[in-house]
């Protein structure tokens, strides 16, 4: 490398895995979801999208909601604004990599 500082931006490894990413890239989009619809778009498996999810809340990037619709259990996941502000960080890292340098 030269003196140049590095182009690169760090990249959050929290959302840099396919399945908090696509989780993120749902709430995003709609705001909130429940975990039926999030299993089913993510193609995930009940245990996987429980762990990724506990650890999203855990950042602080989603809120999960535990609840009933009816008689039956319902657990509710919605974006937080820290999560949208680290989402978007994210994809401005990510440009750093995608985009040509002048040379």
């Amino acid at each position: 490398m030269s003196g140049k500082e590095n182009a690169f931006k760090p990249l959050d490894p929290l959302l840099h895995s396919e399945l908090r990413l696509a989780v993120m890239s749902i709430l995003l989009v709609a705001g909130s979801a429940d975990f039926v619809y999030l299993k089913t778009e993510t193609g995930a498996t009940s245990g996987n999208l429980s762990v990724q999810l506990e650890k999203l809340q855990q950042a602080g990037y989603i809120e999960v909601t535990k609840g009933f619709k009816g008689k039956m259990p319902q657990t509710v996941c919605s974006i937080t604004d820290h999560g949208r502000d680290a989402f978007a960080t994210y994809v401005e890292a990510l440009r750093s990599y995608i985009s040509v340098p002048n040379r």
